[in-house]
């Protein structure tokens, strides 16, 4: 867990802050639309140009490949990019972990990754995705593994499972309500739903999130979900945070102007 100017607010009517001096970008689930975050990027890339020099991170929430239709064109853009003034932070979704198991020691995984956005991501990768169901499943991850670029998975591998920002938390999913931050389970931070949705919270955090889609930021007391199903045609969506001040960008399809809110 990354922590960066932990503070917590001491009274409940005061306003969350982000870290003192810094500011900070978090982009929902880009889900294989390079098309959008290149949008995005020239987006925030604009309103750096356009605001003071100071310490700025760009957050990605994970999910950043499968459903969509260039995962690959994704993660290399990301992993190549120059950032200049930006510190990127990567956080890993439930959809790189499962790339990274059947990857690695859990080939039997292939035929649920696929089923749930893998193929898309295959495809991407110039996978002959005809002939994976007509092979066992170790020789389908050994298929997959001759064409994801080894640099790509080193890259996704690197990928941290949350980032504290004064008083948000940026996870991909959500966190375990009532359990402290050093004990949450990487399979909550990256897979839970309902449990954190629809929780109670008394941490004082404000947990940034993705994973769950809804058709506009979802804000509810202590979370903000910014994943607004860019890879079904909706919007890709990023939370702005300094100080006190908080606002959202959000690009859309078939289009070039962004638009703020």
């Amino acid at each position: 867990m990354l922590n960066i100017f932990k503070s917590r607010r001491n009274r409940a009517d005061q306003p969350p802050q982000g870290a003192p001096g810094a500011r900070c970008y978090a982009i929902g689930d880009i889900h294989g639309r390079l098309d959008l975050l290149d949008a995005m990027l020239d987006r925030i890339d604009a309103v750096e140009r356009s605001r003071s020099p100071a310490k700025t991170w760009i957050v990605l929430l994970g999910d950043l490949i499968d459903r969509g239709p260039d995962s690959a064109g994704v993660i290399n853009r990301l992993r190549t990019r120059e950032w200049g003034r930006l510190l990127p932070v990567f956080l890993l979704g439930n959809h790189e972990e499962m790339m990274l198991r059947v990857l690695g020691d859990e080939p039997w995984l292939v035929t649920d990754w696929m089923t749930h956005g893998g193929f898309e991501c295959a495809q991407s990768y110039g996978v002959p995705v005809g002939k994976l169901a007509s092979l066992s499943a170790e020789q389908a991850a050994e298929l997959l593994r001759a064409h994801i670029p080894p640099e790509d998975v080193a890259f996704v591998q690197q990928f941290a499972d949350s980032f504290r920002f004064g008083d948000y938390l940026f996870v991909h999913a959500g966190i375990r309500p009532g359990i402290p931050l050093e004990r949450q389970k990487t399979q909550d931070l990256r897979w839970i739903r309902a449990d954190f949705l629809d929780a109670v919270r008394d941490d004082g955090l404000i947990v940034v999130h993705g994973h769950t889609i809804s058709k506009m930021p979802d804000e509810a007391p202590g979370r903000i979900g910014i994943d607004t199903g860019a890879y079904m045609g909706g919007p890709l969506t990023a939370l702005f945070v300094e100080g006190a001040f908080k606002s959202f960008l959000a690009v859309e399809s078939h289009s070039e102007a962004a638009k703020t809110s």
